[in-house]
């Protein structure tokens, strides 16, 4: 339902798109892809009108509704729900069921339900926004990570709720589980174009790779037939008996047009540094128990052992301990009772968090961060470090006070790199990574040969890491030594992570709104079909007895041999036959219509 054509958009010296092309088709649930800072999020803001572009057009239908997420906050009303119903259309102004539903599915609370929205944390903010989008009726929806600030629990609602959306998608996000669980095509920017695809990113990345090995193998195949026509006009220019072939060879060279050779496109690519360790175990915990509050505790009889070469992944809802558990193993949270914990003596720890972000030194550079993470660290292999992650030359003397969120991260996954390391200990390391980069970071990972406790929402990490997990659910934490599928096949996210109380207490109270409101609807939409088809049947009921009627006639006029008679009740029959024929073709459509009304009403219904 939009139709790019010939896209043009540059920011100085970079070109994003150069004639790109894309079109949308009606039911298509697009996925975006294509590595930070070649133009994904300014192609939603172009297809929004926020941002212009040099040449080219886009197409959007009259009256055709797109919902945009913003970044922005801006609440005006005195509670979330409140907050959330103003999306409504006005015909559903009463029916705030829906967005209590939606809510629900994001994590919200009955009690947060009556918060005011500027008193939650910035991550519910967050999910606020995305929740006034989705309740809204548009045609397309716009998705920039909307999975940001989601545990796994909303991440899943999430994924089904768009997996139900009628209208058009455009999804941004790093998560590939995710995009492929939602998404019927993919598009890549790649290289200045829009290439897409029906079907998965692993389909779109094979097909990349092969295009871009043909062209490469094209490239060199044709640069050696142009060096063997060159050496033959050279060697046979002045030799009258070969003119004639070195004319058309020397025509032949002036039409053709050399492929050029691919540039290399700049991608996040490093292997963490792996100090040296003796031992089974880099840190053992027993009954560790924690609580910033005496009363509730985060953390509650929580024991396990990484062994040397395990990865381990922590999981759960948002705000039950998944951090803090990280930052008690940091070492950035001392506890107590230091007898729950112990490491070997030569484990040496590597922690990432994004927040740790605020101990960079704006005047520093990223070079000199780098360098000021070790003591024995030297300009080269700071530099080559560096390079690996995309600060290559002059950009590693960029100072941090210009950098964004996401090459902060990048500076913080530097300084690891560049500190020798026997346990990773990762808080959503992630976020602020490409695709591309997040694939790299994976492969890293697997390869670093010490433990690793990763705090992760992404279940294409899950699937790819974890050999044990950390279970963060209502009221206690569990270590599972299992894979996440082993997870979700013995335990599974409705028994390992509690609904919502909104979703339990108000069910009854939602579903008998929900019938009500659906049976109100069919009745409004199934009537007025009902009575043409019951208009229709009366007709084909008249016709078919003024046929049966004629018909009777017809055998008495045969008797009496009446061919008068005869040929005047045939063409009335013949006419009744075609207003017969017409009633039918008018019916079966409006009949079809009725039934798979019907059918969509029943099943709402049911649900």
């Amino acid at each position: 339902m939009i139709t790019i054509t010939n896209l043009s958009k540059s920011f100085g010296a970079q070109t994003l798109f150069e004639n790109a092309n894309l079109k949308v088709n009606k039911g298509e649930r697009l996925g975006l892809v294509g590595r930070n800072g070649h133009g994904k999020s300014t192609l939603l803001k172009m297809i929004t009108g926020e941002e212009h572009y040099v040449d080219g057009t886009i197409v959007i239908p009259r009256n055709y509704k797109l919902g945009f997420l913003k970044q922005t906050l801006a609440f005006t009303q005195d509670t979330v729900i409140n907050e959330c119903a103003l999306s409504l259309s006005e015909e559903e102004k009463d029916s705030t069921w829906k967005a209590e539903k939606i809510l629900a599915g994001l994590g919200f609370t009955e009690e947060m339900l009556k918060q005011k929205p500027q008193e939650l944390s910035g991550g519910f903010q967050v999910r606020l926004n995305l929740a006034k989008l989705l309740v809204q009726k548009l045609n397309m929806l716009l998705l920039d990570e909307p999975n940001n600030y989601l545990d796994i629990a909303s991440i899943r609602w999430l994924s089904g709720f768009l997996k139900g959306f009628k209208g058009e998608l455009i999804l941004i996000t790093h998560d590939r589980s995710f995009m492929d669980s939602v998404v019927t095509h993919i598009a890549g920017i790649h290289r200045g174009r829009i290439k897409k695809i029906s079907g998965t990113t692993t389909k779109y990345y094979d097909s990349i790779k092969q295009e871009e090995e043909i062209h490469e193998k094209t490239r060199v195949n044709e640069e050696r037939k142009i060096k063997q026509m060159e050496a033959f006009i050279n060697k046979f220019r002045a030799k009258a008996r070969q003119a004639n072939m070195v004319q058309s060879r020397i025509k032949t060279l002036e039409k053709v047009k050399p492929l050029q050779k691919l540039s290399m496109v700049k991608t996040l690519g490093f292997s963490f540094n792996e100090s040296d360790f003796t031992g089974k175990y880099t840190v053992n915990v027993k009954g560790l128990d924690f609580g910033y509050d005496s009363n509730k505790k985060l953390i509650k009889d929580l024991s396990f052992c990484a062994g040397y070469g395990d990865k381990i992944c922590v999981i759960g809802k948002n705000g039950k301990g998944k951090t803090t558990l990280l930052k008690i193993l940091a070492g950035v949270i001392n506890k107590s009772n230091t007898d729950q914990i112990s490491t070997s003596a030569n484990t040496k720890i590597g922690y990432y968090e994004q927040t740790n972000a605020i101990n960079l030194k704006d005047d520093n550079t990223v070079l000199e961060e780098v360098m000021f993470a070790s003591q024995d660290m030297d300009m080269q292999t700071a530099r080559n470090i560096c390079g690996t992650m995309m600060f290559e030359d002059d950009n590693a003397l960029k100072t941090i006070s210009v950098l964004s969120g996401g090459e902060k991260c990048r500076v913080l996954l530097a300084k690891i790199i560049a500190t020798p390391c026997s346990l990773l200990l990762l808080d959503e390391p992630s976020n602020h990574l490409d695709m591309d980069s997040c694939n790299s970071f994976l492969e890293a990972v697997k390869e670093f040969s010490g433990s690793v406790i990763m705090v992760t929402h992404n279940e294409y990490f899950l699937r790819e890491l974890a050999q044990k997990l950390i279970i963060f659910k209502e009221d206690s934490t569990i270590f599972f030594d299992g894979t996440y599928d082993q997870f979700l096949e013995r335990i599974g996210w409705e028994e390992g992570v509690e609904k919502s109380k909104t979703d339990t207490v108000n069910k009854g109270k939602i579903q008998k709104r929900q019938r009500a409101e659906i049976i109100q609807e069919k009745s409004k939409v199934l009537s007025p079909l009902q009575k043409k088809i019951s208009f229709l049947e009366s007709q084909i009921t008249a016709s078919e007895q003024e046929i049966n009627k004629i018909n009777d006639e017809m055998v008495e006029a045969s008797y009496k041999k009446s061919g008068n008679i005869i040929a005047e009740l045939s063409v009335r029959l013949n006419n009744l036959n075609k207003e017969l024929e017409t009633l039918y073709t008018e019916l079966e459509p409006l009949l079809n219509e009725f039934e798979k009304l019907t059918q969509d009403y029943e099943a709402r219904l049911k649900e």
